[in-house]
């Protein structure tokens, strides 16, 4: 019986650090001499990505710096947790013109926009790429994203509400030229059949809009939507919308019951299991030896300062982990946050963590479990975590910059492919053809 096939995407960041705080000042990264400012490097990846036939390369973004720990910026500054960001969306365009195939994605966040310019933005990045767009659609994270845009930080519902209002604006507005507006018939003069480009009239809770878009149908009818929430309401989002969902789980019972209930959810909304690919985030750590990987690992894991760890897990929990001792057992507090949290990193050692131990934890990774080894390795642990949760593949974040991509690239991708569980080649253009593709 054939073997189901993953799909890989590389996880970035347009800024010095991705989930390991210890990237920016890892030994390799600072040898490579990068600049993670310069499109030149976000090139260099998405071509060495697209050579190992990913489905895309797909950027995160916060448009806020934390001061979550300790009410101060200060702590985030010094350890370039998620901070600075630039804005990855012009960096598509750069990719885009340096590959052909590779899909190319990036966060979004629908708070604090209007539909008409996120459709017109995306349908025109759909456009660019030649119908290789993926859009990451987010609300919000924390408070420190609203008081940028002087809004309160709303609850959890009330964004995700007016987010499907958002999503379906958006496709109304994809969908207000017909595929066969565009005639250009220039015998006649006529560019466009005005019957056949339509205004929406949109008039709902949270948005108002007349239409029609004036961007002609894209590649895609809009780009493919990417989704990461795990509340419900993310869940329900991602089940109605999503061509793919990112999933954070370290441990594989989380990952399969996530897996599970998305895949229900998608069900249930109308759609086959298969239109809504989930990929687990993963960390991998190549060495031409086991014991080369596993110091490779040491080595990177005792750079992240605890400082650091702790600014990023407060931003991330929008708590001032500050204001607790660093011996707190998280399973022991009250709030539902701290717990879930406690929940994620205990099952890595199946022990309760104390605070300083998940913050450390979270510094290395943001929780995305290690995979660690020589490439046989490293395609052994990925391919007992796809087959133990039924995933459809991994997105991949780096310890370092350059080099790491390059290695699994290299090393990795070669050995999926002879298992036969890779694609060796591309069969369509778009990023929906390339997370439809399973063989």
């Amino acid at each position: 019986m054939r073997k189901a096939m993953m799909h890989l995407a590389q996880f970035l960041c347009h800024g010095p650090t991705y989930h390991s705080v210890a990237m920016w000042r890892h030994p390799r990264t600072r040898a490579a001499g990068y600049d993670w400012s310069r499109p030149e490097l976000y090139q260099h990846i998405a071509r060495t990505c697209e050579r190992g036939r990913f489905d895309m390369v797909f950027f995160a973004d916060l448009n806020y710096i934390s001061d979550t720990f300790t009410g101060s910026m200060a702590p985030a500054l010094r350890n370039a947790t998620q901070a600075p960001e630039h804005d990855p969306i012009p960096l598509i365009s750069f990719m885009a013109a340096v590959t052909e195939k590779i899909g190319l994605g990036a966060t979004y966040s629908v708070s604090h926009q209007h539909p008409f310019h996120a459709a017109r933005l995306w349908a025109t990045l759909d456009h660019l790429t030649r119908g290789r767009a993926a859009w990451n659609v987010v609300t919000s994270l924390n408070h420190n994203q609203a008081a940028n845009y002087g809004e309160e930080y709303k609850p959890t519902d009330d964004r995700y509400d007016r987010a499907h209002e958002f999503i379906q604006v958006c496709r109304k507005l994809w969908d207000s030229w017909d595929e066969d507006a565009v005639v250009m018939d220039h015998e006649a003069g006529i560019f466009a059949d005005p019957d056949k480009v339509h205004r929406i009239e949109h008039d709902g809770q949270w948005f108002k809009s007349r239409g029609p878009l004036n961007v002609v149908r894209s590649p895609q009818n809009g780009p493919a939507i990417l989704q990461a929430g795990t509340s419900g309401k993310g869940k329900d989002f991602a089940a109605r919308y999503a061509d793919a969902v990112f999933a954070i789980q370290p441990n594989l019972a989380g990952a399969k019951a996530l897996y599970d209930d998305i895949k229900s959810g998608v069900v249930n909304a109308g759609r086959p299991p298969e239109a809504c690919k989930i990929l687990c985030g993963m960390q991998p750590i190549v060495g031409s030896s086991r014991a080369e990987a596993e110091d490779r690992q040491a080595e990177h894991n005792a750079l992240v300062p605890l400082e650091g760890g702790l600014a990023i897990l407060s931003g991330h929990l929008d708590f001032d982990l500050s204001t607790l001792p660093l011996d707190t057992i998280m399973a022991h507090r009250t709030e539902p946050k701290l717990q879930r949290m406690q929940t994620r990193y205990r099952s890595l050692t199946g022990e309760l963590l104390t605070l300083q131990q998940v913050a450390q934890n979270h510094g290395q990774s943001v929780g995305l479990p290690q995979m660690v080894g020589t490439a046989a390795d490293i395609a052994d642990q990925m391919e007992a975590y796809f087959d133990a949760v039924g995933g459809d593949g991994f997105m991949l974040s780096s310890i370092h910059s350059p080099g790491a991509i390059e290695e699994f690239v290299d090393l990795v991708v070669p050995e999926l492919q002879r298992r036969g569980r890779f694609r060796r080649e591309y069969s369509g253009a778009t990023q929906r053809d390339h997370l439809a593709q399973d063989s």
